[in-house]
């Protein structure tokens, strides 16, 4: 259930942040979008999602500039986080931590490192090794000691999200049927 589009208290920036990111399905689209995901039909095959409700999210959250929608006739539509969208890597982080917190008795699900140096990121996305405050580009995110691979898919989205890979890299996966 979405939050009221308006609002008593019009000075929360919080409310206004869950309209935009706060309904079901729409973190998960941007933390496939930060895995690679830019086909709709990637999005649908990993996420399981129903394709009137993707069409829908993935709309509204370009209309919000969250993504981008990119037509280019050779590789078809695809959909890439904007600026805006980025700038939602620290809350997918922390939700990710606190789910593997509280959630994950095995460990975390999936590691983050500097790319540059191969260092692991604190929870702040700080490399222990250079001390760097590490920019999305330069994470590379792979599976941690609490994944497990037989609960994951074999489809080629998912093969390529399970791989140690940067973020906001685009999966090349077989091109899937929109």
């Amino acid at each position: 259930m979405t939050l009221p589009s308006t609002y008593t208290d019009r000075n929360c920036s919080l409310a206004r942040a869950l309209e935009i990111v706060g309904e079901r399905w729409t973190l998960l689209i941007i933390r496939d979008a930060f895995l690679g995901v830019r086909r709709f039909g990637d999005f649908a095959t990993q996420l399981k999602i129903p394709r009137a409700v993707l069409t829908s999210r993935l709309k509204f959250l370009v209309q919000e500039g969250v993504l981008a929608r990119d037509d280019d006739a050779a590789k078809g539509v695809e959909y890439r986080l904007t600026a805006k969208g980025v700038g939602l890597w620290p809350v997918v982080r922390t939700l990710m931590g606190w789910g593997d917190a509280f959630y994950s008795p095995t460990g975390v699900k999936r590691t983050e490192r500097h790319d540059r140096d191969g260092g692991l990121l604190d929870h702040e996305g700080r490399c222990e090794d250079c001390g760097l405050a590490v920019p999305v580009p330069e994470i590379r995110i792979e599976p941690g000691p609490g994944f497990d691979p037989a609960n994951s898919d074999r489809d080629p989205v998912s093969n390529a999200i399970n791989t140690p890979r940067r973020l906001l890299e685009p999966i090349m996966a077989a091109r899937t049927r929109t």
